[in-house]
C-alpha cells in the first residue's frame, strides 16, 4: 500500500496483478468482476487487462488499481475483491474449455 500524492481524496492505494495464461481468460475474469461495483464511496477501483511481459497472447494480466480514503477501507475492499477473483478462477478451472484442455495436456 502506498500513498498517492496525486489524489488527496484517496491517499491510500494498491495495485493487484493477477496473471492469466491467455488473453481470453483474463477478459472473461475482467467481465465477471467488473459487474460488481464498489459499495462504498470511500473506495475507487479500476480494472483492466494488460499484456504480460512477453507481449503476446501467452499471458495477460488482470490489473486492479484500488484507491481508498483509509488503509482499513482499502483492506476491506481488496479482501472482498480477492474472494470474488478466487471464485471466478475456481469456476474457470471447473468449467472453461481452455483450462480443461490445458490440464489434459499436462
Amino acid at each position: 500500500m502506498e500513498g498517492n500524492a496525486a489524489d488527496p481524496a484517496f491517499p491510500c492505494s494498491i495495485t493487484v496483478d493477477i496473471p492469466f495464461p491467455t488473453a481470453r481468460l483474463a477478459s472473461v475474469a475482467l467481465r465477471a468482476l467488473r459487474v460488481d461495483k464498489e459499495l462504498s464511496p470511500l473506495v475507487s477501483r479500476d480494472l483492466s487487462a494488460v499484456a504480460g511481459a512477453g507481449g503476446d497472447d501467452s499471458e495477460t494480466i488482470l490489473r486492479t488499481e484500488y484507491k481508498a480514503t483509509t488503509n482499513r477501507m482499502l483492506r476491506v475492499a481488496v479482501n472482498s475483491f480477492m474472494d470474488s477473483a478466487a471464485l471466478v478462477v475456481e469456476v474457470m478451472e471447473q468449467l472453461d474449455v481452455d483450462v480443461l484442455a490445458q490440464q489434459q495436456q499436462e
